[in-house]
This record gives structure tokens, C-alpha cells and sequence, in this order.
């Protein structure tokens, strides 16, 4: 085993690593509430011994082990989606359970898990001097939940920090993957005109106009072609609304919203002038229009952006595809499965939208995020630390040959 000095001390260092997981699950932290959160991670990197801690604008933490030249980062989001319905759960969310080696509790999987591990493997990279020719940032980022990449689109766009990789620990079963769709949110809407109920006849009713266009929908849906890699574009009715004078008046306008995955070869134009030819927008004159996010962060930060999330893949040969694989082989000691997320990530900023070389690895099962089942296994902590601890040497000897 290449890295077997990392993997003993990843393995030390699990007990420490997951009873910060229970800390970190135990507390609430749905995008743009994650400010206690942040406290919490910053006393834990304070703890390991990082060399720097600074919270930026936006609110997302970012942790420096090194000062070489060659600038390494890590990904973890920190929010949460909420619980939904409390009675679905076994136990209480936030108060973690832990049984037969696996932690079940809100975020366990997605995705507190990974920020618990790359913490932790911060240590271990400062401790073997594996940051003698680069710096490494572990960044627990903000509001991913609500729109994934915009954390990055800050760290990148106000400089805070540049980094030439990125990797992305959202939950992967502890496979390898190298990109995924993007995704759009739309909304169609007609509008029509309003009238008394006991006579349709006298208006012009917006849901009966807007009929043929979800029915068109839906088979574009079916029509859209799949690539070799990324499969299928979809796209999905998720919500449909109506406006009227009252319950007894013809509809005067109606919304339906849209979620858009695009695959390779799929962008913002592509995907509007899709819907643009449809023959029910055109013949109801619907309009169409990409929504806006402009959520304001803990931080009391409002930082807009586009509802357009691009789809990014990274080839297999690439150098840092190549450094996963050979830590995770090493790690895992077995052969990694190279693959991509069915979801969407910040690699839709990191990636996407500033072309960083960017790959995935985290600890967990993604089928679990989201769920009422939400869970990590402590082994995968384990495997967690020790492969972003080997990555940085696998990519520095990459990069150095």
C-alpha cells in the first residue's frame, strides 16, 4: 500500500472525525441559516492546527493548510434541505443516531459527512508535510441547496481564493466521478382572460390554453436524445399555478415551472428554443423565462444569479482524474468505478462556468440525501480522509514529473 502512513492515521483519527459529524448533524443549518454551523467547523479547524481560517462575504469557511504555489481546493457544502415531514423519521434528525457503524441524522450524507472528513484529512496533509509544495484549501461552502455553484461563483469572482483543482465531496459511494447535467429552472406562462364562471364563454381561460403545452411537454421529455456519458436530457413539470378574481371566475393566468437537465450539447439556448417551438407556446403566445435567485445569505449578503447551471464533464485522462484514481485505488485497495452524480453540484460553478478541472469523491450513498433515511457509514469517513489526504500527494507528484 503506496499511502499506508495516511490510511493508519485516517483510521486514528475516524473517532475524532465522527463524533465532529455528530456535533455538525445536530445542528440546523438549511441554506442562508448556516452561520452556527460555520462557528462549529471553525472551532474544529482550529483544533487540528490549520494555518488559516477566514469566513468570506458570503459566509462560506475556508480552511489553508501550505503555502506552495500550487493551490489545491476541497468542497463541501454545509446547508441542508429542511426535514420535511418529522413523523417519516425514526429518530429526531438532529439528534444523530449511530448503529451497527453507520450515523443516521439530517445531512449526514449530504453533506456534513464530507466537510467532517476533509477536516480531518487537513491534519493529516499538514502533519506528513504533503502541503511542503502547495496550499490546500478545505472550503465549507454556503446556500448549495438552494442554488448550487453560487458560493463558488463568489469565491471565484471576488477572489477570494484561485484554485487550478477542485474536488468536490458531495456523496459518491466512495466512487470517483468526473462530472454530471446541468440543469435550468423555467417557467411557461399564458395568460388569458377573466370572466364570471357560470359563463366561460365570455373569457379566454389561461389552464385551458395552457393544456396543450404541458401535454407537448411531456413528450419532449420523451423525445430528448441521450449522450454516451451523461445520458438523457430531461425535463419535468414540477409546479403549476393559476390566478383568478376568485373559484368562480375563468382563469386569467396560468404558471407551470420547469426542471431542466441538460446534457452534453444542452445549454440555456438549446433548451428555451425547444420550448420556444412547441406548437402550444406558440400558438397560446406563452411566455417563457429563465428564473433569477437572489436569496439573502446569513451573512445579510444578496448576490444574484441565473437559474442556468451548466453541465461539465472532465475527460478521463485528465491529470486529476488520473490522481483520484491512483489515491482511491490505493485507499480503497481495490479498483475505483469512475462515474458522475445523477444530481447537480457547485461543479456547475467550479466546473462549469470557470472551467477548473474538477472531479468527486465523498463519503456516503447519494440515494440517501434528502431522504428520511439519511446515513453515512463510519468506515466511509475512514476512506474519506485518507483519500483526500493521498489526492494531494498523487496530484503534487502528478504535477511534478
Amino acid at each position: 500500500m503506496k499511502h499506508q502512513k495516511i490510511g493508519e492515521s485516517a483510521k486514528n483519527y475516524t473517532n475524532e472525525c465522527k463524533e465532529f459529524l455528530k456535533d455538525i448533524i445536530s445542528i440546523r443549518s438549511v441554506s442562508c441559516e448556516e452561520k452556527e454551523v460555520v462557528q462549529r467547523i471553525s472551532e474544529e479547524m482550529k483544533k487540528v492546527g490549520f494555518d488559516e481560517i477566514k469566513i468570506d462575504g458570503l459566509g462560506n469557511i475556508l480552511g489553508r493548510v501550505g503555502n506552495g504555489p500550487t493551490v489545491i481546493a476541497m468542497d463541501s457544502h454545509i446547508d441542508t434541505v429542511d426535514v420535511g415531514d418529522p413523523e417519516l423519521w425514526d429518530h429526531d434528525p438532529f439528534d444523530p443516531v449511530e448503529k451497527d457503524g453507520i450515523i443516521y441524522g439530517r445531512g449526514a450524507s449530504d453533506q456534513k459527512g464530507g466537510i467532517a472528513a476533509m477536516v480531518y484529512a487537513a491534519k493529516i496533509i499538514k502533519e506528513q508535510n504533503l502541503d511542503k509544495d502547495c496550499t490546500v484549501w478545505m472550503v465549507g461552502s454556503v446556500m448549495e441547496e438552494d442554488c448550487d455553484g453560487l458560493c463558488w461563483q463568489y469565491i471565484i469572482k471576488e477572489k477570494v481564493i484561485n484554485p487550478e483543482v477542485v474536488v468536490l465531496t458531495e456523496p459518491t459511494n466512495l466512487n470517483l466521478y468526473r462530472g454530471h447535467r446541468g440543469r435550468m429552472e423555467i417557467e411557461v406562462e399564458t395568460k388569458g382572460i377573466s370572466c364570471h364562471g357560470s359563463d366561460p364563454t365570455r373569457g379566454d381561460n389561461a389552464v385551458t390554453k395552457m393544456a396543450p403545452v404541458i401535454t407537448q411537454i411531456d413528450q419532449l421529455n420523451k423525445d430528448l436524445k441521450p449522450t454516451e456519458f451523461l445520458g438523457k436530457g430531461t425535463v419535468a413539470i414540477s409546479h403549476i399555478r393559476s390566478t383568478s378574481p376568485s373559484l368562480c371566475a375563468v382563469a386569467d393566468s396560468c404558471t407551470i415551472h420547469l426542471d431542466r437537465r441538460l446534457t452534453e450539447g444542452e445549454d440555456e439556448t438549446v433548451a428555451v428554443n425547444q420550448l420556444k417551438e412547441l406548437p402550444g407556446v406558440k400558438n397560446s403566445g406563452a411566455r417563457i423565462k429563465v428564473l433569477d435567485y437572489a436569496a439573502k445569505a446569513y451573512t445579510g449578503l444578496v448576490y444574484p444569479t441565473k437559474k442556468f447551471y451548466p453541465t461539465w464533464t472532465l475527460g478521463e485522462e485528465h491529470m486529476a482524474v488520473q490522481a483520484g484514481k491512483a489515491a482511491a485505488d490505493d485507499i480503497l485497495q481495490r479498483e475505483v468505478i469512475i462515474d458522475k452524480w445523477v444530481f447537480s453540484t457547485n461543479g456547475v460553478a467550479t466546473a462549469g462556468m470557470f472551467n477548473i478541472p474538477t472531479i468527486g469523491f465523498g463519503p456516503a450513498n447519494e440515494i440517501y440525501a434528502h431522504s428520511v433515511a439519511d446515513q453515512i457509514p463510519i468506515e466511509h469517513l475512514e476512506k474519506a480522509i485518507g483519500f483526500y489526504a493521498a489526492f494531494v500527494a498523487e496530484y503534487m507528484e502528478a504535477k511534478n514529473k
